[in-house]
């Protein structure tokens, strides 16, 4: 079936939209059921795209074949990072599968790609037609891509960059597309050294299989008044592994000893490292609603950057923990950050 397209509204309450879109389906199913069987893709794009829009407008649907189920319904943000989290709440709220529909909040990769063939604005992408430069940067956990097809000499760039990133998603999943790949690009002609797209999976994988294991990056720069700043932050740091955790907690807490530029030293860097361990011992309690992602030293002061599910109680934890620093008046603040702005310098 084929892709429906966003729209620029006022987005709704996600909550209440997710709440009622299911409540819509389970009226609607038997249609939509009938619906299906009979091959009536207009007729189900007129029913499910206006209660898609009550969710989120911004979100994008299709029907693709099941993996365990005869269909499943995707309901995703397209790679919008600010809409991930509502994606991923949508789908957890959904009915068991059955033999008949299954449910996921991004795009995943198709059994096999080789036969698969795409629209892009109109002409036919087959994928076995399609090839791909590929670039690693020095130290970076991301492949930089550019994608070549014959029909793209037919397309404008936008709609060829549009049909590469959709290609991607149907070779790797879109949560892995977001996880691995970095610059993409849709060329005229075909890249020096270009492989065929199938390749891409074995390459994600070679790349993913040195970052198994968790890795923290030590950063070091200068703030806006010219003092040293060390920050520590985890490598890779990517909203898409933890798609629930939108609410952001920054623990501010200053510190009474420091040296000449300004980190701590001495007895309260002794007593960060144990409030950082008692808030990693609370983290881990929570069964991966919240995470660390960086913390940050300057100027007599520690920040930490935490993100958390709404629903968990990681706010709370973080207030009880800092109502006990003793080197001055922590300070607690709970914001919405689904795109993980907040740390978006340390985003890999």
């Amino acid at each position: 079936m084929r892709l429906f397209g966003r729209r620029n509204e006022p987005a709704p309450d996600p909550a209440g939209g997710i709440a009622e879109f299911w409540a819509w389906w389970a009226q609607a199913r038997p249609e939509l059921d009938a619906m299906a069987a009979a091959g009536e893709t207009g007729r189900l794009a007129e029913w499910i795209g206006p209660a898609v829009q009550v969710v989120h407008p911004s979100l994008v649907w299709e029907i693709v074949p099941g993996r365990a189920a005869g269909r499943a319904l995707v309901v995703t943000s397209a790679g919008d990072p600010e809409l991930r989290p509502t994606a991923h709440r949508w789908a957890a709220a959904a009915p068991p599968a059955d033999g008949s529909w299954e449910f996921h909040p991004s795009r995943r990769a198709a059994p096999d790609p080789t036969g698969l063939v795409l629209d892009a604005g109109g002409y036919e992408l087959a994928l076995d037609g399609l090839v791909l430069g590929l670039r690693v940067p020095h130290g970076s956990p991301r492949i930089d891509v550019v994608a070549h097809h014959p029909v793209f000499t037919l397309l404008e760039e936008e709609t060829r960059t549009e049909a590469a990133l959709l290609a991607l998603d149907r070779l790797l999943g879109e949560d892995e597309v977001a996880r691995w790949v970095g610059d993409v690009s849709a060329a005229a002609y075909e890249p020096i050294d270009a492989v065929p797209a199938v390749h891409l999976p074995g390459v994600v994988a070679d790349l993913a299989s040195g970052y198994r294991d968790e890795q923290w990056a030590l950063l070091e720069g200068r703030t806006a008044s010219g003092a040293r700043l060390v920050a520590t932050a985890r490598h890779p740091l990517r909203p898409v592994d933890h798609p629930l955790l939108d609410q952001h907690i920054e623990i501010t807490l200053p510190y009474a000893h420091r040296d000449a530029e300004g980190l701590p030293a001495g007895s309260s860097l002794e007593a960060l490292r144990d409030v950082e361990e008692r808030l990693a011992g609370r983290i881990g309690r929570l069964n991966g609603r919240a995470v660390l992602a960086a913390h940050l030293s300057a100027e007599g002061q520690r920040v930490l950057h935490l993100y958390a599910d709404p629903a968990s109680e990681a706010a709370s934890c973080a207030r009880e923990l800092s109502a006990g620093w003793e080197e001055g008046r922590p300070r607690v603040d709970v914001t919405a950050d689904p795109g993980w702005i907040a740390v978006s310098p340390f985003l890999t």
